[in-house]
This record gives structure tokens, C-alpha cells and sequence, in this order.
């Protein structure tokens, strides 16, 4: 549709972008993807998460060209992902495989494998470093070698450890109930739009997917009363783990056709909630029931924000907006809300003055009347 105001745009919009340039470049410093790289790891983590693009060297890229606006980046990156080509399909990945970095569990002061603490600002106190604001590279290459040096010194074995998983720890008391694998292709929602009902496979993409803030927010309130899911963390885990594929051609496929093509850094929690169900006796029972979460890079509160809202959505009550899939999978998508949100900054010339036009001519028409 076109407008008349708008006339001579295209020269408008040129002078927006090269203005948007200026702003950049006027404090004439140049902001490095190596150091992007090397000291925003959180905020990487995210973007690939958002984006469903596990690229840390984009994710620098797009923080960069979107002068650190996150949904800018995002953006970006799923539109950069739409135009890759898939040629394969991974092979299921097993959370067992996973390098740990770290590893904890508020269920249990003892786990078995123990405890891994692990890089995570949950210990720290939450006040400004000021020293920050004179580091050096001097300063900085000194302590990493001390670090360096005194862990060298109390390493032990370098054979790889892979640590069971708790939740395996309770279901061999039989506290937990067993499944058989469901080796139903998952539904790849990148691919098709989403149907409701939907699947368990296509909401665990999705939420994986969200937008940090919105996934942490429906899960925080669904803690406050809204479906009143409150679990306790069984297990987080942060590390790297293995990716295998196989060729599409091959007939017959075995596990030893498989070829490794890289690793990727993931969260993963398992979360255990309570429910009661009657037993048979028709009497109240206390059972555990799973929440999932996992998304790429360390990202703690999300993952286990999704964990609560997956066990939500499998319990569908639309009573609670956290337990109405339509509800929280079409409103976490970063996207499309920024871009649902930003599409009201275009013009909406005519439609706003066929309203005003009805509100003057309802106001003349009452007027009229009372004269």
C-alpha cells in the first residue's frame, strides 16, 4: 500500500542507516569478535540459544553488528540460519557422554560422582568489582599463569570421567517409574509450523529456543501460584558433549557408521516435581514426575525455568496460562514478539485516520443532537 507522506523514503532510510553507522563508529573504538569471544561468553550462550544456531564466532558477529541489542542479534542469526543448507540430521545425543564442567544437585548433599561446583557467579557477592576498571594484560597474564601453574600441580588422573545421571540413581531404588525409549522422530519445528496440540518434542524446541527473560518469567510464575509447580532441582549439568552423524545414504545404518563432526556446550536440568495421584487403592499418593530444560551454552536459570514449564505443558489446565501451551509457546518466540511489538513504529497512516474520521463523525452526529 502506498502513502503520499512517505514520498522521497528511500533517501529517508539511507540517511537512517548511514546515521545508525555514525553512531557506532563516533567513539572511534573498534570492538574485536575475538574479544566478543573472550569475555561475553554469557551473553553468546544466549543469542545461540535464541537463534538455534550454535556458531560462538556469528553470535559475536551479530552482537557486534547489533551494537549488543540482544533481539537485534537474534534476529539476525535466525535470518543468517534460514538461508544454511541441512545436509544432515545428528544422531540422538546421550546427556551421559557430556565432559562435565559442572555439576550439582540441590536434592542431594551426596551425589553419586560427587558435586562439581564448576565457573558460576552463584557463590560471588553480587558488588562492583572497581578493580576491573584498571586491569591489565600484564595483570591478567600473571594470574592466569599462577592458576595455571597451582592446578597443574593438584590434577590428578587426565582419564576422561563421565558421571551417571541421579535421577538413574533413584530409579534403581524404584522410586522413579522406568520408560521404554520412544524412538519417535521428534518433530522439527524449524521446519513445520507448530500445530496444537503439539508434541513434547516440538514445546521442548521451542522453549529452548525463547527468549531468555520471557521462558524465566512464565517459569518464575508458575512458582507463584500460577498451576503452583514448585520442583527441586534433581541435577544441572554444563558441558561439552559430542555430535555424531551419519550419511544419509547409508542402508542399514550401525552405530559404528557414525562419524564425529564436532561438540557443543550445553545446560541440561532435570527437575523433580511432586504430584499426587491415587493409588490402587483410590487413595492420595506422593509420586515425582521429570522436568526437562536444555539449551546451548551455560545458561542455569533458563534451562531450569523450561524444566518447570515442561512438566506444566504436560499437564495441560487452562485455568493457568502456564499450563496452556498455545499461551506460553506463541508468546516466549524472541522474534516474533520483538517483531510483532516493532512492527507498530511502521506507518498506519490510513487505518488511524479511517478511526478518527468515525470518531469525528460520531462526536459531529452527537453534537447535532444536542443543538
Amino acid at each position: 500500500m502506498g502513502y503520499v507522506p512517505v514520498k522521497g523514503g528511500t533517501q529517508a532510510i539511507e540517511a537512517s542507516i548511514k546515521r545508525l553507522t555514525y553512531e557506532r563508529l563516533k567513539g572511534q573504538e573498534i570492538l574485536e569478535i575475538n574479544t566478543i569471544l573472550a569475555t561475553m561468553s554469557s551473553m553468546i550462550d544466549q543469542v545461540m540459544s535464541e537463534s538455534s544456531l550454535y556458531s560462538p564466532e556469528l553470535a559475536a558477529l551479530a552482537i557486534k553488528q547489533g551494537e549488543g541489542s540482544l533481539e537485534e542479534a537474534v534476529f539476525l542469526m535466525r535470518a543468517h540460519r534460514s538461508t544454511l543448507p541441512r545436509h544432515y540430521y545428528s544422531e540422538t545425543v546421550e546427556a551421559e557422554t557430556m565432559l562435565v564442567e559442572r555439576r550439582i544437585s540441590a536434592s542431594f548433599k551426596d551425589i553419586p560422582g560427587g558435586q562439581l561446583l564448576g565457573a558460576t557467579y552463584d557463590y560471588t557477592h553480587r558488588l562492583l568489582d572497581f578493580r576491573l576498571l584498571e586491569e591489565s594484560m600484564e595483570t591478567n597474564r600473571r594470574w592466569l599463569e599462577d592458576y595455571k601453574s597451582n592446578f597443574s600441580a593438584i590434577q590428578g588422573s587426565k582419564e576422561v570421567v563421565y558421571f551417571p545421571k541421579v535421577v538413574d540413581y533413584l530409579r534403581e531404588e524404584g522410586l522413579f517409574e522406568t520408560y521404554n525409549p520412544d524412538n519417535t522422530a521428534p518433530t522439527d519445528v524449524t521446519k513445520k509450523s507448530l500445530q496444537f496440540p503439539t508434541t513434547r518434542s516440538a514445546r521442548l524446541q521451542v522453549m529452548t529456543r525463547g527468549q531468555t527473560g520471557a521462558v524465566t518469567s512464565f517459569g518464575y510464575a508458575s512458582l507463584r501460584g500460577y498451576g503452583q509447580v514448585h520442583p527441586t532441582v534433581g541435577e544441572v549439568r554444563v558441558g561439552k558433549i559430542p555430535i555424531y552423524t551419519i550419511h544419509l545414504n547409508e542402508v542399514d545404518q550401525e552405530p559404528e557408521d557414525q562419524f564425529y563432526i564436532g561438540e557443543i556446550r550445553i545446560t541440561e536440568v532435570e527437575s523433580f516435581v511432586p504430584v499426587t495421584v491415587k493409588n490402587d487403592n483410590n487413595k492420595d499418593e506422593l509420586e515425582f514426575e521429570i522436568g526437562y530444560g536444555a539449551c546451548y551454552g551455560q545458561n542455569e536459570t533458563k534451562a531450569i525455568a523450561m524444566s518447570i514449564l515442561d512438566q506444566c505443558l504436560e499437564h495441560p489446565n487452562t485455568d493457568f496460562p502456564t499450563h496452556d501451551e498455545e499461551f506460553v509457546l506463541l508468546h516466549i518466540d524472541s522474534v516474533e514478539s520483538t517483531g510483532f511489538i516493532s512492527h507498530l513504529k511502521l506507518p498506519h497512516y490510513v487505518t488511524f485516520q479511517s478511526k478518527l474520521d468515525s470518531i469525528r463523525q460520531v462526536k459531529k452526529e452527537v453534537q447535532e443532537v444536542e443543538s
